[in-house]
């Protein structure tokens, strides 16, 4: 994954024929962040609740009882038209009493959508990898201190016959760096392994 998110959430206003539409956009980290997110607008009384996200190649979006392919779809791609990650974006409507039409809606709810992602404020995307590190347990202190460095977080650790076992994540662009700098701090006896990419 890689590209920019949002810096922080953001809301557009935008009236059509007495329909009103609130966009709000939200970074996310993952599908349950986007779910939760859901439910929470959901608690405001309203006659539709569209959303589409999008978390590298996993996506998904609804059209909440508006005529198919009117809403989440072009949600959806206002997301991928400003070229973001990790992003979901919920279009509430207040039905105004005039029928707007598909290409209306399809209008109303892209628009709504992209012009809440034009105006926020980005951020660069890191990527995660998930890590493995076995080494001597002289070596921990060490360790720690490269962690540190280059932005990691330990997420779990053990200790047995072979030394010390760790499990973390860091950014993706230091990994190939740390991988060096433990080659030359073990003399070439630790082993480092990479898991999985995580956003």
């Amino acid at each position: 994954m890689s590209g920019f998110t949002l810096a922080s959430r953001v809301e557009h206003w935008l009236e059509v024929k007495q329909s009103r539409f609130l966009a709000t956009g939200f970074p996310i980290s993952d599908t349950l962040q986007a779910m939760d997110l859901l439910e929470i607008a959901k608690q405001q009384p309203a006659t539709h609740h569209c959303w589409a996200y999008k978390l590298g190649s996993n996506y998904r979006f609804s059209d909440d009882g508006e005529p198919s392919g009117t809403a989440g779809r072009p949600i959806l791609s206002a997301i991928d038209g400003q070229q973001l990650d990790a992003v979901m974006v919920i279009v509430t409507r207040w039905y105004g009493g005039i029928n707007l039409g598909t290409g209306g809606l399809v209008r109303a709810y892209g628009g709504a959508a992209a012009e809440c992602l034009r105006l926020a404020e980005r951020k660069p995307l890191l990527v995660w990898l998930e890590a493995k590190l076995q080494c001597d347990f002289s070596l921990t202190g060490s360790v720690h201190m490269l962690l540190q460095q280059y932005q990691a977080e330990k997420l779990d650790e053990s200790f047995n016959e072979l030394g010390w076992q760790l499990h973390f994540r860091i950014p993706a662009q230091y990994l190939s760096k740390l991988a060096i700098k433990m080659s030359d701090l073990s003399r070439g006896s630790a082993v480092l392994s990479a898991c999985d990419e995580t956003p």
